[in-house]
């Protein structure tokens, strides 16, 4: 029985208690920019899906991914750690030589957890933690999979990547046609219509590639636009016309949650693996730089959180939360102990409508990368309060902001605030320290 109506937020608490497990449905986009939708008062784009999440649930005015690219994100959501405590600091990809994340055999995945609550659990789209054997879905605790293994497609219609097919079906090569979004809202569509049958709590994991690059919308998506919009940028014009079909899919998911009347009890959790990407014409709102960087544009992300049975519409959270939290929320929401050694916390108070803060902690982000710009070597950010600690690359020195009086990070404090940056310098090498108890490459490749 799903639950009628809604509850006043003095009873959320006991509601928490006493609920029935809800569905758990998250959807990560793929470098989506931190104003582009439009609820965010973005006026060139339209995204009546994504704004229908704000609307009729929470909206995280300060919601971070993890880290400011892919894999480490994805890793973080999975497993509620930091993304180096699970082995995975940097880009899992095709290429071993520049492959810079491995998932560590002793880190437990959410589906695991999920599983001893009775929960079938499933990634439809972008996989991106692994592309063999130990690591792909259906072995590190997923019941389904039907997606892409792999970092990126060179063609949302072909879907290759270096010449290879990572597309799967569980563990079966599958060669689909169409085009990458449409595919993964189609899949997720079948799949959720497969669960209310089965008449089980379930935990979907829809991570779709859009609108990373290539920017590749339908042409009748991007003729749309450029008829709207005829002086956007042509560049935008791309990027926008990527975004609007992507919320179609999403939106095509939410109606189908209402028509298998499952939408009543499904926590729906909506954001992305990090901040867009400026030369594709993102927008990150006005916060400083784009993906693959630590400044707030790198690292602040959409986000927000439906569940109707629980959470109030149109309410909004000033509360601090990353990707890895929804780890730990997924667990509490579900009535599933969380892990001591994890480092997220549960925003589950926020989105049961308690005034809710969040713990006193230090934020910590990480990215190992290689090329001439990095060297195989790492750039990290760590916040306390309002003080925020950076080096955006490994060959420059730590930077220093105050992001209540400086939320552009304009004026570096460095030097003129020493105790400070001694002191979250000294929790930054400690961080560091913890990661580095973990290897990032698999066996054969550490022991050469």
């Amino acid at each position: 029985m799903k639950l009628p109506g809604r509850f006043l937020p003095l009873l959320f608490a006991s509601f928490a208690l006493a609920a029935e497990q809800p569905d758990l449905l998250v959807i990560l986009t793929d470098d989506q920019g931190r104003g582009d939708y439009s609820a965010f008062g973005t006026p060139d784009i339209r995204t009546p899906a994504m704004d229908r999440l704000f609307r009729e649930g929470m909206t995280f005015d300060n919601f971070y991914a993890s880290s400011c690219v892919c894999s480490p994100t994805r890793a973080a959501l999975l497993t509620g750690c930091h993304p180096d405590r699970v082995g995975v600091p940097g880009v899992i990809r095709h290429t071993p030589e520049n492959s810079w994340g491995w998932l560590s055999p002793r880190a437990t995945l959410l589906p695991q957890l999920l599983k001893r609550a009775g929960y079938h659990s499933a990634v439809v789209g972008k996989w991106h933690l692994g592309l063999e054997s130990p690591n792909t879905p259906t072995e590190r605790g997923f019941d389904f999979f039907h997606g892409f293994l792999g970092d990126m497609m060179e063609d949302y219609r072909t879907h290759r990547r270096g010449g290879q097919n990572f597309m799967r079906r569980n563990r079966e090569v599958i060669d689909p046609q169409g085009h990458a979004t449409d595919l993964f809202t189609d899949w997720a569509c079948a799949h959720l219509a497969e669960r209310a049958r089965a008449k089980k709590p379930f935990f979907l994991y829809l991570a779709y590639n859009a609108p990373h690059d290539p920017i590749q919308p339908p042409p009748e998506w991007l003729e749309r636009v450029r008829q709207r919009e005829p002086a956007m940028d042509p560049k935008r014009q791309k990027l926008v016309a990527l975004i609007e079909h992507l919320d179609a899919g999403i939106g095509r998911v939410l109606d189908t949650l209402d028509r298998l009347k499952l939408a009543g009890n499904t926590l729906v959790l909506f954001t992305s693996d990090n901040g867009g990407v400026l030369d594709s014409g993102a927008n990150n709102g006005p916060w400083r730089s784009a993906k693959q960087h630590m400044y707030e544009g790198g690292l602040r992300v959409p986000g927000a959180a439906r569940w109707p049975a629980a959470i109030q519409p149109g309410s909004r959270t000033a509360r601090v939360a990353l990707t890895m939290d929804i780890f730990a929320t997924a667990l509490d929401a579900a009535g599933v102990a969380r892990p001591a050694e994890i480092d997220g916390v549960s925003f589950l108070p926020a989105l049961l409508g308690k005034t809710d803060a969040g713990p006193k902690r230090d934020l910590y982000f990480v990215r190992r990368e290689g090329g001439v710009a990095y060297g195989g070597k790492t750039i990290e950010a760590l916040r306390r309060g309002d003080w925020k600690l950076l080096q955006d690359s490994p060959f420059a020195p730590l930077e220093l902001y105050n992001l209540a009086a400086d939320p552009k990070e304009t004026t570096d404090l460095a030097k003129r605030e020493r105790k400070i940056f001694n002191e979250l310098a000294a929790a930054l090498r400690a961080q560091i320290q913890r990661g580095g108890e973990v290897p990032w490459q698999p066996p054969a490749r550490t022991a050469q």
